[in-house]
């Protein structure tokens, strides 16, 4: 190791020992024959000190730039007394410099680390060296800290995390997918997981009745502050369980998570109101409760969300939550169009979390539901043929639920963005100002996997290597 200790693991009992540190230049101060040198890690922080008689190391130490990678080998000493800084673990030591050794000299920087008010898309271009600040080195150690604690739990409880794909098939779930063209089947097309949704059923009807998964999933929506094309959710599936099961369980993790990250105390059970009483007491299904309580952070779950809803611009009902959504019964057999759903959301501080539903497990009640949203046979087959087929295997009884890591993350920390809260997030136009993507690929890459690029009123064919063709639009 080039390293015996991290910046922030010295004190006074390793006064007299020789150490070597490595990390970044934070600051040079020079004080006529002394300088000084704060080095940094992700750990902490610690200052060294070079005299002027060392003339190799205080030559070397005088050239520096911040941010510079550097290495520094010497003795553990008490600082002088007042100098002490009590801000820092390591703020009653400091390390005599005796040799230092540069890795990489950074030139001046694109902005100022200490600087509040960089332009984001500069932050988002140079991440590499904004990740780098205090802030951001924060909040993706609380991240850690989450998944974490969220993992310890889920395995505790005898659940499984299973990987589920991330190229399947394209299938309407209220967003538009990111779809990706097949080299070895011509015109055909892999889409992205707006969620593991169908995966994580199938694992149900195979018999896994505890899964979990910190999920990673991709939507091509517009974007907002607590939205990104993809982003990460704690996505659970139970069988042989009722709603309740699902809250509670739920409601158990989101305790000790909270208590483990935060040193809060979440009361649970959280409150729950009915969707329509949401809508009637506060005009949303996401109502903020905080004037109210359960508290700086005010959960509440929303259930009883109506099944169908009519969409004016489609002239027909569509599901509220998504058609795999398991009706209330009792309701349904009644009126099936004005039946409540076995669906909830988690709401924190008036932002959706999460959501889910107890799933149709039934395969006939599936069709009546396809027959009502106008799916025929031959649709439902074709786009949920596997799921149908998958039913009428001694399909179990199951539910399950999602909740958005990094909106969570997000309202934890109290940040402005959720961008905030991930470490490579794409920009408000959902670009990665950094990579510069999305960008053209090459004439070969379009040939082999069959695209013709429409641009216009003209069409344009790649044909060999480096060549263009552009045409004209065949009317």
């Amino acid at each position: 190791m080039l390293r015996t200790h991290t910046c922030s693991e010295l004190n006074e009992k390793d006064i007299g020992k020789n150490v070597k540190l490595c990390g970044w230049v934070d600051t040079i101060r020079e004080h006529g024959k002394i300088t000084f040198v704060d080095l940094k890690d992700r750990y902490g922080k610690v200052q060294g000190v070079a005299i002027a008689k060392n003339k190799d190391v205080f030559e070397i130490l005088k050239g520096l730039t911040k941010e510079s990678s550097i290495m520094i080998e010497g003795k553990v000493q008490q600082r002088p007394k007042g100098t002490e800084n009590e801000k820092i673990p390591t703020g009653k030591i400091e390390v005599f410099i005796e040799k230092v050794g540069i890795f990489n000299r950074c030139p001046p920087l694109p902005f100022e680390l200490e600087d509040k008010n960089v332009n984001e898309d500069v932050r988002l271009k140079y991440r590499f060296i904004d990740l780098r600040r205090p802030e951001m080195q924060r909040n993706l150690i609380f991240r850690d800290q989450v998944i974490k604690s969220t993992r310890d739990f889920f395995h505790n409880k005898n659940f499984i995390e299973i990987e589920t794909p991330l190229i399947a098939k394209s299938t309407p779930e209220g967003s538009r997918d990111y779809v990706i063209p097949s080299r070895v089947h011509a015109g055909k097309f892999y889409a992205l997981p707006q969620s593991p949704q169908l995966f994580k059923q199938l694992m149900m009807v195979a018999g896994y009745d505890r899964y979990f998964q910190i999920a990673r999933c991709m939507r091509d929506e517009d974007l907002r502050a607590d939205r990104q094309p993809e982003f990460t959710q704690i996505d659970i599936e139970m069988s042989f369980i009722e709603q309740d099961d699902i809250i509670k369980t739920t409601e158990e993790m989101l305790k000790k998570v909270f208590k483990e990250t935060l040193n809060v105390d979440l009361k649970i059970p959280f409150k729950r109101i009915s969707y329509q009483d949401a809508m009637k007491k506060y005009k949303s299904d996401k109502p903020d409760l905080r004037k109210e309580t359960k508290e700086k952070f005010a959960f509440v779950w929303v259930i009883d969300f109506p099944l169908f809803e009519y969409s004016e611009e489609e002239k027909k009902h569509v599901s509220t939550h998504h058609p795999f959504t398991m009706p209330n019964m009792a309701e349904f057999k009644k009126n099936p169009l004005k039946s409540n759903s076995l669906a909830y959301d988690i709401v924190l501080n008036g932002v959706e979390l999460g959501g889910g539903s107890i799933r149709i497990h039934d395969l006939e009640i599936q069709k009546k539901i396809f027959d009502i949203l106008g799916i025929s046979p031959a649709e439902s087959e074709k786009k949920f043929g596997f799921l149908l087929n998958a039913l009428g295997y001694g399909a179990p009884p199951h539910g399950g639920l999602a909740i958005g890591l990094d909106r969570m993350i997000q309202l934890m920390l109290e940040l402005e963005s959720i961008r905030e809260a991930i470490a490579f997030p794409k920009n408000k136009e959902a670009r990665d100002v950094m990579l510069d993507a999305p960008s053209e690929i090459s004439d070969r890459q379009l040939k082999e996997n069959h695209i013709n690029l429409s641009l216009g009123d003209k069409v344009y064919v790649p044909k060999k290597e480096n060549a263009k063709k552009v045409s004209k639009k065949k009317k």
